[in-house]
Parts: structure tokens; C-alpha cells; sequence
């Protein structure tokens, strides 16, 4: 397997993401948020040139690759009924950046769950499909999470995306399952099975975050974990990987410092930067148990 991290989950400095990653002796990371001296914080495909230049950089000079981009194309927060444009420009920023770091893989999603039962289905296919077609022509893999977003609605949602999006392959989120409705499945919808979800479409896994959780009734939302603590089925899951023969990225997303879609949660830097080495120590430890022993 080749590990790596989602890396600001670390810290937002890029030099704070290139530290935790040669701390925990990888040589990729995902790319999401990173910020440069002199500018914001932003998205990779956000940022503006010089800040990119800058951030290429520093990864370059320190032998670190970014495996995946984790882009915000067609996100949990971008609505099926915004312009199509807005989410082209996004492909088309992304494109040379991925091309000149050498990325091949780009997370991206097939937009928010309506709160209505018009999907629009039809329009989600077309453009997914047209993003899949634009990356595959550039040399790159689009990746699909099971995130909030119509593919994450169960793993018939996704299955149908696959079908009408060819080319298109699976990120599968391990600790999202926790926290999202099964809508696949009758009022009142339950939360989703980890191992159901994967199960059903591991065949076309290309890349896997690592991200555990348990879900807290009196909160109304997940709190997470270490991997193999919650009830992301960690544990079975990558065993299956091994069995498979899986050999491509496992992408830690810890969510235990900082949610990236929750401003609300938040801790200081240092313990940022340590639970994320932690936790990408924890998933190695984790993968080394489940490991056939030699004959």
C-alpha cells in the first residue's frame, strides 16, 4: 500500500504538511488546503500562481509527491442547479497543476443531496461524465467519495453514477458511511454500513481514506476515532484489501483535531500535527496485524 495523509488535516503550512508526512517516512501526500507565506489558505486548485509555484516547490525540493488531489470539484457544498461553468473552470484550473506536480489521481464528489426527491439525476450524470471525460484526456483519474453528495446516498447511487460516468473510479471513505443516511433504504432512513457500502463496489476502488467514527445519538452527529475504533469497519475492510491484492493509496483523514467541513473544531497546532502522525503510526501498526504471516 502506498500511505500517505490528507495532508492539512496535519497542519495548514504546507512546510507543517511536508514535516508530518517525512516524520511518519512517506513520500506522498492528498493535497487539499495549503497555505503559502503571503496568501490565504485555499484549495490547490485555488490558490494563485505564485502561491502554487511556491507550495510545488517545497514539495519538490523535499522529495514529496502528491499522489491524489483532493479537489472541491462537485462538492457537498456545490448545488446541481448552479451554473456548470463554475465547476469547468475548476477542472480546468486543476488540470496543468495536477500535470506539472505529476498527480494521477483527483478526488471528486457529484454534488449536494437536494432536499427534495428530484435528485436530478440526469443532469448529475452529465456532468460527472463530462469531468471524467476531461480528466481521463489529461492523464488523470477521477476518484468519486462516498461523501454527502448524491453518489454517498447509498452504494446503488453509486453504482448508477459508475454506469453513467464511464472511466470513473471509487474513493472509498471509510468513516463517512458512519454518519450518512442509507437512502437506498426505506423512511426512516438508517445510517449507512460501512462494510455493505464497500462491499458492493469495491471492485471499482482505485483509493481509500482512513477515517473511523462512532455515531453519538445525544449529538446528533459522529465522534471519531482511531482507525479500528469506531464503527467504520476499518478492520474487515482492509483486511479485504489485503486479500485483494490492494496496492494503491491509503489516505488517512483523522478528523480528530479538525473537520474540514466544521469550523467548530478546531485545536492547536502542535496537537494537530501529533494526532496526525499518531493516527497515520496507529493505521501502519493496524496494517502490519493484518498482514498475512509468511508461510
Amino acid at each position: 500500500m502506498i500511505y500517505m495523509g490528507i495532508a492539512d488535516e496535519a497542519g495548514a503550512a504546507i512546510d507543517t504538511q511536508i514535516k508530518a508526512t517525512r516524520e511518519l517516512g512517506w513520500r506522498h501526500i492528498e493535497a487539499r488546503n495549503v497555505l503559502v507565506e503571503g496568501y490565504p489558505a485555499a484549495n490547490l486548485h485555488d490558490i494563485p500562481e505564485p502561491a502554487f509555484d511556491l507550495a510545488a516547490g517545497k514539495l519538490r525540493d523535499a522529495g514529496i509527491e502528491v499522489y491524489c488531489f483532493g479537489s472541491t470539484i462537485g462538492n457537498w457544498a456545490k448545488k446541481i442547479d448552479q451554473p456548470f461553468d463554475l465547476t469547468l473552470e475548476e477542472v480546468r484550473r486543476a488540470i496543468p497543476r495536477m500535470q506539472r506536480l505529476g498527480t494521477r489521481f483527483i478526488r471528486i464528489m457529484s454534488y449536494a443531496i437536494r432536499d427534495h426527491e428530484d435528485q436530478m439525476e440526469s443532469e448529475r450524470f452529465r456532468r460527472v461524465r463530462e469531468m471524467t471525460r476531461m480528466f481521463l484526456d489529461s492523464g488523470i483519474q477521477p476518484v468519486h467519495e462516498n461523501c454527502m453528495n448524491y453518489g454517498g446516498m447509498g452504494w446503488p447511487f453509486m453504482l448508477r453514477l459508475l454506469e453513467n460516468a464511464p472511466g470513473l473510479k471509487v474513493v472509498f471513505d471509510t468513516g463517512n458511511p458512519v454518519f450518512n443516511f442509507d437512502r437506498a433504504k426505506p423512511k426512516p432512513w438508517p445510517r449507512q454500513d460501512a462494510w455493505e457500502f464497500y462491499s458492493q463496489v469495491r471492485d471499482f476502488v482505485a483509493h481509500v481514506h482512513v477515517k473511523d467514527a462512532v455515531w453519538n445519538p445525544a449529538r446528533n452527529d459522529a465522534d471519531y476515532t482511531y482507525p479500528g475504533e469506531g464503527d467504520g469497519k476499518v478492520r474487515p475492510i482492509l483486511k479485504d484489501l489485503l486479500a485483494r491484492g490492494y496496492s494503491a493509496g491509503l489516505s488517512i483523514e483523522p478528523h480528530l483535531a479538525t473537520v474540514f467541513h466544521d469550523a467548530s473544531v478546531k485545536s492547536s497546532e502542535e496537537v494537530q500535527f501529533q494526532t496526525f502522525v499518531e493516527y497515520g503510526r496507529r493505521l501502519m501498526s493496524l496494517i502490519r496485524d493484518l498482514e498475512p504471516s509468511p508461510a
